[in-house]
């Protein structure tokens, strides 16, 4: 009988560490603080739109950092505009010698992620250089990575703390 509550305490600790360590998993996993932007060349809306994907639960611990303990970026909506104000100002794009004059389209929340929009008419243009530091003066971890598509194959830019304006070649034959 001692034996086999011993082969059970084996078990139960085998299965209560495997439940600790999923959650220490699940917890180290969401510390990753990643942001994802496409930059999509449209030829058929005449525009280079700008899509920012953020994780909610960060954009709602952010806000109360970057404005007030009060602001609620699901419930109000004056919040998601300040949020997406603050990205625009963190983020830009240049054809290699002038800034691109980004419009601000819109705000959304889809699941558990917030977007949000720009656009600015496509032009003839063979070097796209991006910045994009949101959220790293909170978090020194957080990446942010941009995707330039519709050019060609997809080209990739990956924005660190310590990165500051990166391009892209657009004037390839793929």
């Amino acid at each position: 009988m001692r034996q086999a509550l011993t082969i059970k305490g084996i078990i139960l600790r085998i299965v209560v560490m495997a439940l600790l360590l999923a959650a220490a998993a699940s917890a180290f996993s969401h510390q990753q603080k990643t942001a994802i932007t496409t930059v999509l060349f449209n030829e058929r809306s005449g525009y280079i739109e700008v899509m920012h994907k953020f994780f909610l639960h960060d954009a709602e611990h952010a806000v109360k950092d970057l404005f007030n303990r009060d602001a609620d970026i699901i419930a109000k909506q004056q919040t998601r505009q300040q949020f997406a104000q603050y990205v625009q100002q963190n983020f830009g794009l240049s054809d290699g010698e002038t800034p691109l004059k980004l419009e601000y389209v819109g705000v959304e929340i889809e699941g558990k992620y917030l977007w949000i929009y720009q656009q600015v008419p496509v032009k003839a243009i063979k070097q796209l250089n991006i910045s994009h530091g949101a959220l790293q003066e909170l978090w020194p971890s957080q990446v942010n990575l941009v995707n330039i598509e519709g050019k060609g194959k997809i080209q990739s830019l990956l924005f660190e703390s310590d990165s500051d304006w990166q391009g892209v070649d657009l004037d390839h034959k793929h």
